[in-house]
Parts: structure tokens; C-alpha cells; sequence
């Protein structure tokens, strides 16, 4: 079975990758894991602010992949896996890449504007030969029916 693997973050173009990587498990029969990734504590010396910090973090982390995983499975029949790192972004995706051979798809959205497509897509566009399943960028601009009629 297929699983595509989608970063959630609070970006805007993370709902169009949450929408593609939906669609595809539906219609290939696959599942769809979200990966959420809590950047490192600026000020580790703080142990009690920084424990603090790191479970809002992931309270905020649950109540975003809920809205997502009810929208999966109320319009998808999807019920996808949520796995929380803390870490750099783009070294935490690596590693649960090649940690799962179950994921087939490395699903990211792509920002419009003069920025570019993002950091993430930035810095895994350098690694891309080596990835060991393909990328797929989903530009956040895309309509929601575009993304039904191409999934």
C-alpha cells in the first residue's frame, strides 16, 4: 500500500498538499501520514519554559491535524497517522522517509510570491537525487477543483 507522507505546518500552501495527498490515497487505495516537526528550543537553559513551550506546541500540532484527519475521513475515507518530531524540518522529513519503506510519496506545498516555493522545498530540491521515493510540490495557488480533476 502507497502512503503519502505530508508536512503539516501553519503555512497557507500546506492545505493544498493536505487536499492532494487526500485525493491520491483515495483514488490509489493508499494512506496518508502527517508529519509535524517542533523546531528546537531557542533557550534550552530555560528546562521549564522550554517544556512549557514544546507541549503547547504539541497541543497546537493535535488540534490542526483534527481538523485535517475529520476532513480525511468524512470526505476521503481516509484516516491518516499523525508523527510529531522536534528537530530541523527538512532533517526530520529525511529521516522518517527513510525510516518508513511503507512511504511512497513525499507530498510538500509550494508557496507563491517572490519568496519562492519555501525553505523546505529549497533545501530538498538540493538533496532530490538522493530521496529515496519522488517529491511531489503542490502549488498553494492551485483550486480545489484543479486538484480534483488532477488527482
Amino acid at each position: 500500500m502507497r502512503k503519502f507522507l505530508v508536512v503539516l505546518d501553519d503555512s497557507k500552501e500546506c492545505l493544498n498538499a493536505m487536499r492532494f495527498a487526500a485525493m491520491r490515497a483515495e483514488h490509489t487505495e493508499g494512506d496518508v501520514e502527517i508529519l509535524a516537526v517542533i523546531p528546537p528550543e531557542e533557550f534550552n537553559h530555560w528546562i521549564g519554559v522550554g517544556s512549557l513551550m514544546r507541549e503547547e506546541a504539541k497541543e497546537r500540532i493535535h488540534a490542526h491535524y483534527e481538523v485535517f484527519a475529520k476532513w480525511m475521513r468524512d470526505k476521503h475515507g481516509i484516516d491518516p497517522r499523525l508523527v510529531i518530531r522536534e528537530g530541523n524540518v527538512v532533517e526530520e522529513i529525511l529521516k522518517r522517509v527513510n525510516e518508513s519503506k511503507d512511504i511512497g510519496v513525499l507530498v510538500l506545498g509550494a508557496a507563491s510570491g517572490r519568496g519562492g516555493p519555501g525553505p523546505i522545498i529549497t533545501q530538498l530540491m538540493r538533496q532530490s537525487a538522493s530521496l529515496p521515493v519522488p517529491m511531489t510540490i503542490v502549488p498553494g495557488e492551485m483550486s480545489k477543483e484543479r486538484l480534483e480533476s488532477i488527482t
